[in-house]
């Protein structure tokens, strides 16, 4: 990969770290402000729990893609980036460019997405 497409996924990269960031510590400030308020109606309470609960799923998602964007960051560091984490192929620059904390190829992703929804054999 050229040092001018590793600085341009790393501005991009930079760029989405920055933003998740700042997108986690409004999910925070938003948590802290609803468990302040004393909610006397049941339907009210139903309602601010509600949002707790979506407000925690989406802070979850973006805590994951952060970790995602740093070891994004760290392969580039590494000068790992661009290469399937499985098999080693180089990943096509059209899928980094849509997603460019990707670390699986299209075809081990596939692979991937197959066991993930293949049923676990039951415990015995």
């Amino acid at each position: 990969m050229r040092k001018r497409e590793v600085e341009r996924f790393r501005r991009e990269l930079e760029a989405q770290l920055a933003d998740v960031v700042g997108q986690e510590e409004r999910a925070v400030q938003e948590l802290v402000n609803v468990l302040g308020e004393e909610l006397p109606d049941p339907s009210d309470r139903a309602t601010a729990e509600e949002q707790r609960a979506k407000t925690l799923k989406l802070a979850d998602r973006e805590r994951r893609l952060e970790d995602k964007i740093r070891a994004a960051l760290a392969r580039l560091d590494a000068g790992t980036f661009g290469r399937c984490v499985s098999c080693g192929a180089a990943i096509p620059g059209e899928r980094l460019r849509a997603r460019p904390v990707t670390d699986l190829c299209v075809a081990c992703k596939a692979e991937a997405e197959v066991r993930e929804r293949q049923p676990s054999a039951p415990r015995v």
